[in-house]
Formats: C-alpha cells, structure tokens, sequence
C-alpha cells in the first residue's frame, strides 16, 4: 500500500470512493494490425500509429489540481500526434486508488484497461484473475528505457518471472533531516550522519538547543510505528518474514537494536520528545516548525512540509537509510486488464511510456514543470539508473526549484530497494505496541517485546495463508 494512503486508512480517515472506470473492451476497435498482438513475435512488435483503438486509464489529475491537470491534457495532445488514432479516456480521482473502490473493481472485473495501483497491490489483483502479462509486450523498443529501470522496482511487478505492470513513480526511504538545525547545532548539513551511533550524536547536539527541540522523532501509533520499524530493520539489514512469507522473522539481534535504539535516544539521550504517540504528519509538522531535527522518512515528505504546512525547501535534506543495507520502497504503477485485446495493451503501454517513462517528456518534461509551478529536483521518481539516471539528474539539476544539493547525500548513495511485506498492514499493527512500548516505558523488556510481537505475527500470517 503506498504510504501516504496507508496512513490515511489506518487511521480511520474517510476517503474519497475513486472514479468507476468501465472497460474499454467492448469500444474498442482493431485497426490495420487488429491481429498483430498473436504471437510472441507480434506482441513485441510497437503499436502502428495507424491503429484505431480506445483505452480507459485512470489517475487522470483531478481539477483541484490545476497543474497537473494541464499538463495531462497538454501530454494527450502530444501523444496523438504520434498516435492519432489512439483515443485515450481518462477517469479521474483522488486519490488514485481507495482499497474499498479498487477491491470492488476488480471483483466486479470493471477496472479500466490501463489502471493504476500500488506496488503491494500485485498479489491482490492476481488473485483476483484481473491482470494480463505484458511480457511479450515489454521490450527496448517499447519501452526504450527498460534497461535503465532499477531491477528491484521491476521486481515489484513481476510474478514467476511475468511481468504485469510498469512503474510510474517510486520512494525509497531515506533519513530526512533539518539543516537550519543542523548549522544551530554546529553540525555540518552537508554530511549528515550516516549511522545509528552519529544519529545518536548529532540527535543529543540539536536537542541541547533547547526551546522545544528533539533530535530525533519517529511513528509509534495508527500502524505507523510498524512501518518506520520495518523500515529501520531494512536499513540494518534484516527482513520481516521468511522468505516464503509463512514467518516472522524480525525476532533478531537486528531487531532488537531497532527497539533499542529507540529506548536509548529517548530514556538514556533525552534527544527524544517526552510526549510520544506520534502519527502522520506529526513528524512533518515538527519539522517544518524546526522543533525536530532528524526521522525516517521520504522525499515527497519535503513536498508536504513545503506546500502544506508553509516549509522552506533550503531548510530540508535528506541522506540514505542509515545502515545502508536496504531501504523500505514503495511507489506506483500502472497494471493492464486481463481480457484487453493486443492493441489495447500495446496503445496502454505505448501511453505509459510517453507519459512516465521518456525523459523530456510527460513527468520528465522538467522545465514544462517549472513553468507551472510545480517542484522541480526532489529525488523522486527514483527508478531510473545507468545513463538514464545521469541524464535525468542533468534534466533536474537545469530546471531545478528546489536545491538538489540538499539531496546529494542520498542520490550519491546506492541502497538496494526492499518492497514491504505481505499483509503489512496487518503486521505494523501488531509493531505498534513494541515501538511504542519502548518510547513510553523507562523500563520496557526490549527481547519480551519483539518475541511476543513475532508470535502474534506468525498468528497472522498463519490466518492469511
């Protein structure tokens, strides 16, 4: 589930019902090369800009955002000039995707030909017998940047070695820090720490300062301490379940050292609030006031401070996942009904990769995006790698508003992503209680904590298998 709704959802919040798309297999109509889907070898032929086909695809932008909007419209004008013949109907919703609306569609096998989804969503709509297998359609020439998109994102996409979806944009999680902060504390915010050990210390020099300011924040409620928690034990190394999912398997010297980590910064440091329970946005908001110097985050978080809550993009940076050995990913994507006929499939992918995966244009079309206003130099989507990435960063880096310099601790570090683990919702939930245990309780048994949090998860993975 992507972050940003996970939390909304575990938190009880009502969601908008995103738009009902109906399929666009029964408009559609083949053109010259109705027939050129059969075979592998037709398959991996492109679409011919002759063909008269309709395809419905959702997460079009909705009006209140103006913007992006216009810049959808503008990409749709753009793609009909290569394909003309390609009608695109686009739904649009926000967000993109509520877990209610989208279980409904694909019970009722009403998604739209090209629909969006989350990463973790995969096992879902397979299951569902939704999804068709693009793989015979996916190739250099299709998608010329296939090379270059980083195998772990594409991973998240793939099922007994098919491929059912391209990614769109991506996050890997990553330590945000404060750098006014930082230079109050006589840090330097160029080289922000890269361990726990110099988290710790950097967190106990920016909590001296005094006045209402902690060195160091984290989730611990609503699901969110979970999650920050399977972030955290990525980065040193270790992983949730067992690799076919049936166990827990964070019952480790790695996990503990989280949950340690985190009683000892707040009980032994004192660089930690007193007052804990936190939920989104609760770090975001600390941040941008500069009450809080250092958490566990990612880079849209930067976006969020900035637009929503009246931030100063020269106040943020951000370095990899401290311990370096993974960092927590997650993202979207576009998947591709099950049923569609060839040339829809090849018009949904040849869309996709006009709009999210050609540099200069669609996403990618940076200085387009200056002109309206929108942040340009975040490190996100961040899936791209090889010559890609470097043209990419020099696309960025010659429309940037936003310094990408604060950045370049992060994008200068290469940390293998990790996608969150089956029933993961279910599972931070069951993580709550020992992260926040440790944060609440001077005297919390840190090894009881995580044993009895394993047994309760090896319970859920057990009801869910």
């Amino acid at each position: 589930m992507h972050r940003s709704l996970a939390f909304a959802a575990a938190a009880g919040l009502a969601l908008s019902a995103a738009a009902c798309s109906s399929s666009g297999s029964a408009g559609s109509t083949a053109g010259p090369t109705g027939g050129a889907g059969s075979g592998a070898a037709g398959a991996a032929a492109p679409l011919d800009p002759k063909t008269k086909v309709t395809i419905t695809v959702d997460c079009e932008p909705p009006v209140t955002k103006t913007a992006e909007r216009k810049e959808w419209a503008e990409d749709i004008d753009a793609f009909h000039r290569t394909y003309p013949n390609v009608t695109v109907n686009a739904k649009d919703a926000s967000p993109c995707e509520d877990p209610a609306a989208f279980t409904a569609q694909l019970k009722g096998k009403s998604e739209p030909d090209v629909f969006y989804s989350y990463f973790t969503d995969l096992n879902q709509v397979l299951d569902a017998g939704a999804v068709a297998d693009i793989s015979a359609y996916v190739n250099s020439t299709t998608v010329p940047a296939l090379a270059d998109i980083d195998p772990s994102v594409l991973a998240t996409l793939k099922s007994d070695g098919k491929l059912y979806g391209l990614p769109t944009s991506n996050y890997k999680m990553g330590l945000l820090y404060n750098r006014r902060l930082f230079a109050q504390a006589g840090l330097d915010p160029d080289k922000p720490p890269t361990g726990w050990e110099e988290i710790r210390a950097d967190a106990q020099k920016i909590a001296a300062l005094g006045g209402g300011v902690s060195g160091y924040g984290d989730y611990s409620a609503t699901n969110q301490g979970g999650w920050h928690f399977t972030a955290e034990l990525y980065g040193l190394g270790g992983s949730m379940t067992t690799p076919d999912g049936a166990k827990s398997a964070f019952d480790t010297d790695a996990g503990r050292q989280v949950l340690q980590n985190l009683h000892d910064m707040r009980w032994t440091d004192h660089s930690m609030a007193a007052a804990q329970g936190l939920k989104w946005p609760d770090l975001m908001t600390q941040m941008a006031a500069n009450k809080l110097g250092m958490y566990v985050g990612a880079p849209d978080d930067i976006t969020y401070m900035v637009q929503t809550l009246k931030g100063d993009y020269q106040d943020y940076g951000m370095a990899p996942m401290p311990g370096e050995k993974a960092a927590l990913l997650g993202g979207n994507d576009y998947l591709f009904k099950k049923g569609s006929s060839p040339d829809q499939i090849k018009a949904g992918i040849a869309w996709v990769n006009f709009k999210y995966l050609t540099l200069g244009k669609g996403q990618f079309d940076y200085a387009r995006s200056k002109d309206d206003g929108l942040p340009v130099g975040l490190p996100q989507p961040f899936f791209l790698t090889g010559a890609s990435l470097a043209a990419d960063n020099a696309a960025k880096a010659a429309s940037a508003s936003v310094p990408v310099q604060n950045y370049a601790p992060y994008l200068g570090t290469s940390v293998p992503g990790k996608l969150e683990p089956a029933n993961a919702q279910q599972i931070y939930k069951v993580l709550d209680n020992p992260v926040s245990a440790v944060l609440t309780d001077q005297n919390a048994d840190v090894a009881k904590l995580l044993t009895a949090a394993a047994q309760q998860v090896d319970q859920v993975l057990a009801e869910n298998r």
